[in-house]
């Protein structure tokens, strides 16, 4: 499954379209929000109680769009309305308010073409894909476009833009996509029953456009890393470049990110453009090999995250920079994505990335880029992007689309430390891939780590918490793995690849690690530590943040860092003890 991004804009009151409601009674607690309903462009007014469940707010969409339950995803006021139990009024949502609606569609859209020469076909495209991919499948079937640039697609009399996707387009209707290659700029577009009929046309020319897969890419030069690789610089008049971000260079980049930024060069050099996700909130792009038939990675735009000022997704721009989940910042995810994999350290030792030895969670490898090409979200012009860049793993699917119960212990409980470790915000069973070892056991592989460390606990949640595994005790393989970790040991392997946690990131590494640290040395479960971590309800502090209120009340302003983690050494201790009581 895939999700789609909903595009918003604000509109009058009068332009809204009712989707009904469930409480038709008058009540104190009964206010009017506004939803933005997939494709429509209209806000959806919809009466809720304050008292309403965020589980029940998206049963009513459901009742009355038909959107189910499990493939909706809210946001209001800059912030994820997660928990399902927790109250409208929990969340601040009052008289008024715009709710910004996220839903999942399925992957595969059918393309009908008919050419002016009277030729026909179909094909599959992949409702993730925009309109600029649709014309260039075309063009590589050879039925008469030859000018890609000259090109308009329109739609009910709409122009669209190649970075359009055809999941805005059609939203769950099969499109009929007429294609008309004349030299006169006639457009032609109807509806057609339930179908819609695009016109695309491009006037005649026997000057070809040299495409990017045709430049001769040894004409020009690149930068020597150090270590025998040459990665691309930004060659003159193409607009694809891609290079790793190197802050220290006395650290050797290991071969398998350098192998993982070249091959995905390839792939943009031989003209395979990032094919934009529908999964998540934020500009997401798989990178194709050089062939164009397999991803090889998957690249993160910092200034198209949710709530950034590039956002494809239309959800609004973050004023005061906070991002979805409490303690974070828009523009910090691919930081966060990078910094997770660095901290994965192997079994073996700490990682510091000069082999290629796998983390204990398998944390995907990870490095930040820099990546120059029209594929991705330019509003305002093309520009340099910098974001993560994450390698493809192969899967057949994550963890929500089957039961926990058949997940092997220690392949939960690896998620479980890293987890709590980084104080993730933001693990559900939608970013733990599924894959297979050559055993043929099941291996979960953890991805989407752009809400870890946040400087507070207040967001920080776990799916797994509540599987079978989780109230299963640690291994000694794993308790021992637990014991090697050391907080300021990460702290400074961060800073010497270039993040220099902000104290409260630092501050909330260090408190969750000596957690996870004193919980396996008492014999506490992953659900009992977790349990710790988590908040019961949106309003209700969870017991870290107590531990935590408590240690800053009994120190005095301006009391040095290491004075205040003692202080929350011992409070965690008489906690913990009465816990295991």
């Amino acid at each position: 499954m895939s999700s789609a991004g909903v595009a918003i804009c604000p509109l009058p009151i009068e332009n809204a379209v009712s989707i009904g409601n469930i409480h038709d009674q008058s009540s104190d607690e009964s206010i009017v929000i506004y939803v933005a309903v997939s494709g429509s462009g209209l806000l959806s007014p919809m009466r809720v109680l304050e008292s309403d469940s965020i589980e029940s707010v998206k049963l009513q969409i459901q009742n009355h769009k038909g959107f189910v339950v499990k493939n909706q995803k809210l946001v209001c006021g800059g912030r994820e309305l997660a928990r399902s139990n927790s109250l409208v009024r929990d969340y601040g949502v009052a008289d008024g308010n715009v709710m910004h609606l996220v839903l999942k569609l399925s992957d595969l859209q059918v393309i009908s073409v008919r050419t002016c020469c009277g030729k026909e076909f179909t094909f599959h495209v992949e409702r993730s894909r925009d309109v600029g991919y649709v014309k260039r499948q075309i063009a590589k079937k050879k039925k008469g476009l030859v000018d890609l640039d000259n090109q308009e697609v329109l739609c009910n009399g709409e122009c669209l833009e190649d970075q359009r996707l055809i999941t805005d387009i059609c939203e769950n209707k099969d499109a009929v996509i007429h294609l008309f290659v004349r030299k006169s700029a006639k457009i032609r577009d109807k509806p057609v029953g339930k179908n819609y009929e695009l016109s695309i046309v491009a006037p005649q020319s026997n000057d070809r456009t040299r495409r990017h897969d045709e430049v001769d890419t040894e004409s020009w030069g690149g930068n020597d890393t150090g270590n025998g690789v040459v990665l691309p610089i930004k060659p003159p008049d193409i607009g694809v470049w891609l290079e790793p971000i190197i802050v220290n260079s006395h650290i050797e980049v290991p071969l398998v990110l350098e192998d993982l930024v070249k091959s995905t060069f390839k792939g943009l050099d031989r003209g395979n453009y990032p094919v934009r996700s529908s999964e998540g909130m934020g500009g997401t792009y798989f990178m194709l090999d050089a062939l164009g038939k397999r991803y090889v990675s998957v690249f993160k735009p910092l200034d198209e995250e949710p709530m950034a000022v590039n956002n494809p997704r239309g959800l609004p721009f973050s004023v005061d920079g906070e991002g979805l989940k409490k303690g974070t910042r828009v523009g910090q995810g691919g930081l966060r994505e990078a910094a997770a994999y660095i901290l994965d350290h192997p079994k073996t030792g700490h990682r510091f990335m000069s082999g290629e030895d796998k983390g204990f969670a398998g944390v995907p490898p990870t490095t930040m880029v820099k990546c120059l090409h029209d594929g991705f979200n330019h509003p305002e012009g093309l520009h340099v992007k910098i974001g993560s860049l994450q390698m493809f793993m192969e899967n057949y699917g994550s963890c929500e689309d089957m039961g926990p119960s058949d997940f092997p212990v220690e392949e939960v409980h690896k998620i479980c430390v890293l987890d709590i470790r980084m104080a993730n915000a933001d693990r559900h069973a939608g970013n733990i891939l599924l894959s297979k070892g050559e055993d043929g056991q099941t291996i979960l592989i953890p991805i989407d780590h752009g809400y870890c460390l946040p400087e507070t606990f207040e967001d920080c949640t776990f799916d797994w918490l509540y599987w079978p595994q989780a109230r299963k005790p640690f291994d000694a393989e794993t308790t021992e793995y637990i014991k090697s970790l050391d907080a300021e040991e990460d702290i400074a392997l961060l800073k010497l690849y270039g993040w220099d946690l902000p104290l409260e990131c630092a501050r909330t590494l260090c408190i969750s690690t000596m957690l996870l640290k004193k919980g396996a040395e008492r014999g506490l479960t992953p659900f009992a530590i977790g349990s710790i971590m988590c908040r019961e309800t949106l309003k209700k502090e969870s017991v870290i943040e107590e531990i935590v209120r408590e240690a800053l009340d009994s120190v005095l302003p301006g009391t040095s860092e290491s004075v205040f983690m003692e202080s929350v050494s011992d409070i965690m201790d008489r906690r913990l003890d009465e816990i295991t009581q």
